[in-house]
C-alpha cells in the first residue's frame, strides 16, 4: 500500500485544473488510482436507471476524483476562514 501526504477527513486546497484554488474536505482516497474525492469540487453528472425510488430515472450531481498530486493540505488558518 502506498503512503500519501493526505488522508480522509483532511482539509485540502486544489492546486491545478478547473477547480484550482477551491478548498474542501477529503471524502475518500482511491489508493490504486492515486486519486482523492474532495467535497464540493469537480462535480460530475451521473445518470441513474429507473428504480422504485426514482421511477423516471434521474440525473444526479456528485463529486469526481482529483489526482492526489493536485491537492495539498490547507493551513489551519485558511481552513477556518
Amino acid at each position: 500500500m502506498s503512503k500519501f501526504h493526505v488522508k480522509k477527513g483532511d482539509n485540502v486546497v486544489v492546486l491545478a485544473g478547473k477547480e484550482k484554488g477551491k478548498q474542501g474536505r477529503i471524502i475518500a482516497v482511491l489508493t490504486k488510482k492515486s486519486r482523492v474525492i474532495v467535497e464540493g469540487t469537480h462535480m460530475i453528472k451521473k445518470h441513474t436507471r429507473k428504480s422504485q425510488t426514482s421511477p423516471n430515472g434521474a440525473i444526479v450531481e456528485r463529486e469526481g476524483s482529483v489526482h492526489i498530486s493536485n491537492v495539498r493540505k490547507a493551513e489551519p488558518a485558511t481552513a477556518a476562514a
